[in-house]
C-alpha cells in the first residue's frame, strides 16, 4: 500500500491590498517547516514570480503544473487574506482533499495599520468552497510553529492517503463468500459506482492450482525465503510439507495481487480450501498483513475496504489487524474478546507465535497462527452497507487482561459496551472489525468529508467529542 502522499502547495495572497513582503516571508517560513517535516510537496514557483497564487491569470497554470505531477491533494496556505476564487478554481477543478489554513495574524502595527488579515481571508475562501460545493479540511488559524499545525498537517496527509487508496482500492476476491453466510453478501455495482472500489474474483480451484504449482517448484526463491521466515518467527508446530505449502500459498495471494495492482485480498478461508490443500489461511494472512498487504476472511469484501482504510490512516507505522467480535469478557462487563483463528500479523504478537492446528474445526487441517498480540490504546473500524445506506462504526479501545484464548486474540475494555454492541446489532454492522494500534479516529473522521455517501457512526458522544475537538484546535 502507497503511503508517500504528494501535496500540491499553493501559497495565496489577495493583490496589492496587503504588503506582498510579508506574504512571500510566510511562504518561506511554511515552505521550510515541510522540507523539515520531509513532505514531498509541489510547488508554483515558476508559475509566477511570487510563487503565490493571486488571480485568475494564476489559475489555469496551477492546474496543469498538478495534474501533471499527479498529486494526492492540495494545500492553500493563506500566506495573507488570500484569493479565494483562484483557490476556488483550482480545488473545484482538481477534486481533490484540500487543506484551508493560514498563519496566525501578528498585532497591528503602532499607526493600527495591519500586513495580513489571514484569517479573515480564511472565512471568505470557506465561503467560496461551499458555493461550489468542493469539500475541504480546515485547520484553525494558528502559528507555524504550533504543535497545531504539525499534528493537523499530517492527519490531513492520513485523511489524504485514505481517500486516495480508496478511489484506487482493487480487491482480490478468491472464490465466493461461503454459502450460509450471508452476512457477507455486498453490492459490488455499488461499491464501483459510489466508491470506485473494484472487486477482482478468481476462482478457487486457480487459486489452488497455482499454490500446488508453485509448492512443488523448487526454485522459487520468495517460497523459500518465506520457509526460512516461518521457522525463524514461530514455534512451528507442524510438518515441513506443511510449512512449505503455508509458504507457497502466502506467495500466491502476494503474486495475484502485484498482477492485478490489489491493495487487499478477501479469501474464503474454508471449506473449499480446505477440501484441495488441506491447510488453513491464517498464517499466510498474517504474513501478507505484516507486509501491508492486509487480507480478510470470509470473503468479507466491506471488510477489507476497512482494512484499506485503517492501513492508510496508519500511514504505515504498523499494520492493521483483522477481528472478530467474540464474547463477553467474564468479570469486566466493558471488556469484550477479539479474535480470529490466526490470522494477524506476528510482529504484533507477546511471545513467539505458534503455527499449529486450528481450533475451532474438527478437521486436521493446519495452518492457523496462536498468539495473543500487544494491548495499548487501539482504533477499531468497520466500513459497511445495506439498503443503499454507508456508515464507519468507530471507536477506540484499550488492551486489557482476559481469559487464555486459541487463535489470535486480545481482550479490549470499551466504554459503554452495550450500547457499541446494540449498533453492531442493529447494524449496517456486523461481527467483523478492523483493528489497528493508536487512534486514527481524527484521520477516519476527516477522509469522511470527502465521502458525503457515508455517516460517521462513533462509539459513544465522549469519542465523538474528542475527534471532533482534535480538529477544532481544542
Amino acid at each position: 500500500m502507497n503511503y508517500a502522499v504528494k501535496v500540491g502547495f499553493a501559497p495565496t495572497r489577495r493583490g496589492a491590498a496587503f504588503v506582498n513582503q510579508d506574504a512571500l516571508k510566510y511562504k518561506k517560513m511554511i515552505a521550510e517547516k515541510l522540507g523539515k517535516w520531509n513532505v514531498d510537496f509541489v510547488d508554483i514557483e515558476d508559475i509566477n514570480e511570487e510563487g503565490l497564487l493571486r488571480g485568475p491569470y494564476d489559475v489555469d497554470a496551477t492546474i496543469e503544473k498538478f495534474k501533471k505531477a499527479h498529486v494526492d491533494c492540495l494545500f492553500f496556505p493563506h500566506c495573507n487574506f488570500g484569493s479565494e476564487h483562484s483557490v476556488s478554481k483550482v480545488a473545484h477543478e482538481l477534486k481533490l482533499p484540500v487543506l484551508l489554513w493560514g498563519p496566525r495574524d501578528e498585532a497591528p502595527l503602532e499607526d493600527g495599520s495591519r500586513l495580513r488579515d489571514t484569517q479573515c481571508g480564511l472565512f471568505a475562501t470557506g465561503k467560496v468552497l461551499r458555493r461550489v460545493r468542493t469539500p475541504f479540511t480546515y485547520l484553525p488559524n494558528c502559528r507555524v510553529d504550533d504543535d497545531l499545525f504539525d499534528k493537523g498537517f499530517h492527519a490531513f496527509l492520513a485523511a489524504a492517503n485514505v481517500i486516495r487508496n480508496m478511489r484506487t482500492a482493487r480487491i482480490l476476491q478468491i472464490s465466493t463468500r461461503p454459502t450460509d453466510f450471508w452476512t457477507m453478501m455486498v453490492n459490488e455495482g455499488e461499491l464501483l459506482e459510489r466508491f470506485n472500489v473494484q472487486v477482482f474474483p478468481i476462482a478457487m480451484s486457480d487459486f489452488t492450482d497455482r499454490v500446488k504449482q508453485l509448492e512443488t517448484d523448487e526454485k522459487d526463491a520468495r517460497v523459500e525465503e518465506t520457509v526460512k521466515y516461518i521457522y525463524g518467527s514461530m514455534d512451528v508446530c507442524v510438518s515441513d510439507e506443511i510449512v512449505r505449502r503455508v509458504a507457497a500459498m502466502k506467495e500466491t495471494m502476494k503474486r495475484y495481487s502485484e498482477e492485478n495492482g490489489c491493495s487487499a485480498v478477501a479469501i474464503q478461508c474454508w471449506d473449499a480450501l480446505q477440501n484441495a490443500l488441506q491447510i488453513m489461511p491464517c498464517c499466510a494472512n498474517s504474513l501478507l498483513t505484516d507486509e501491508g498487504l492486509p487480507v480478510v476472511c470470509e470473503t468479507d469484501i466491506h471488510g477489507a475496504i476497512s482494512a484499506i482504510m485503517a492501513q492508510s490512516a496508519g500511514m504505515g507505522k504498523t499494520p492493521s489487524f483483522f477481528v472478530d467480535w467474540s464474547i463477553r469478557h467474564p468479570d469486566n462487563d466493558n471488556g469484550e474478546l477479539l479474535q480470529h483463528c490466526g490470522p494477524w500479523p506476528l510482529s504484533l504478537a507477546i511471545e513467539k507465535p505458534k503455527l499449529a492446528r486450528p481450533f475451532a474445526f474438527e478437521d486436521n487441517c493446519p495452518g492457523n497462527v496462536i498468539a495473543e498480540i500487544k494491548g495499548g490504546e487501539i482504533s477499531i473500524i468497520r466500513f459497511d452497507g445495506d439498503n443503499g445506506e454507508y456508515g464507519i462504526l468507530m471507536g477506540t479501545a484499550k488492551g486489557i487482561k482476559g481469559p487464555h484464548n486459541k487463535g489470535t486474540f486480545l481482550w479490549v475494555e470499551i466504554p459503554e459496551w452495550t450500547r457499541v454492541e446494540t449498533m453492531i446489532v442493529k447494524g449496517p454492522y456486523l461481527h467483523h472489525a478492523v483493528a489497528i494500534h493508536g487512534n486514527i479516529l481524527p484521520v477516519i473522521y476527516e477522509a469522511l468529508t470527502y465521502l458525503p455517501d457515508v455517516r460517521a457512526d462513533f462509539y459513544n458522544e465522549a469519542q465523538k467529542r474528542e475527534t471532533e475537538n482534535f480538529w477544532f484546535g481544542l
